[in-house]
């Protein structure tokens, strides 16, 4: 049977993609093939899976360690190499593009904050990356706080006119109001 065929029927079965990798990965003792299969029964494009892969590959998959294949498909589901791509809206681009200038009027952000927006990002869970964003403050000496706070403002006013918005995201536009009329 094919890695792809086994990684879509262990999925739905529901296992979730790092336990997907890990049986597939004690079975074959071939992690990359098996990392691949997962990102295909998930429906990542090819170009997409082999980028993700080729980023992880050196530390993750070269030089795998037998019994370590739990921990690796944790880690590569963790990395969001297996994080499902969600076509945006336009309106939901424009979004993504302010949050964007927002990061960029921070001065400065760290990298598991800025790692987790990519994967919100790509998953499309915007309510996510703005109230992440929305509690977060541009550094003093970098950042530009009445470009941040207004720009987040925009952001959130789009994302309350999509459909069913989440109530918290009212509550961090409030929050975001008040900051950009302190700047």
């Amino acid at each position: 049977m094919h890695l792809t065929t086994l990684a879509g029927h262990a999925l739905s079965r529901g296992r979730t993609p790092a336990d997907t990798y890990a049986l597939l990965a004690r079975r074959t003792h071939k992690p990359l093939p098996s990392a691949r299969a997962v990102c295909l029964a998930l429906h990542i494009p090819l170009a997409e899976t082999t980028r993700r892969l080729n980023d992880c590959y050196d530390a993750l998959l070269a030089n795998p360690r037998t019994g370590s294949e739990t921990d690796t498909g944790e880690l590569l589901e963790a990395l969001g190499v297996f994080d499902i791509p969600k076509s945006l809206t336009d309106t939901e681009l424009t979004v993504v593009s302010l949050f964007l200038t927002a990061v960029d009027a921070m001065g400065g952000i760290r990298a598991g904050h800025q790692h987790g927006l990519q994967r919100w990002f790509t998953t499309g869970n915007l309510t996510a990356a703005y109230l992440s964003l929305a509690a977060a403050h541009p550094l003093p000496r970098t950042g530009d706080p009445a470009t941040y706070w207004t720009t987040l403002v925009t952001a959130g006013e789009l994302l309350t006119t999509t459909p069913n918005p989440d109530t918290r995201i009212k509550y961090a536009l409030t929050h975001c109001h008040a900051q950009a009329t302190q700047t």
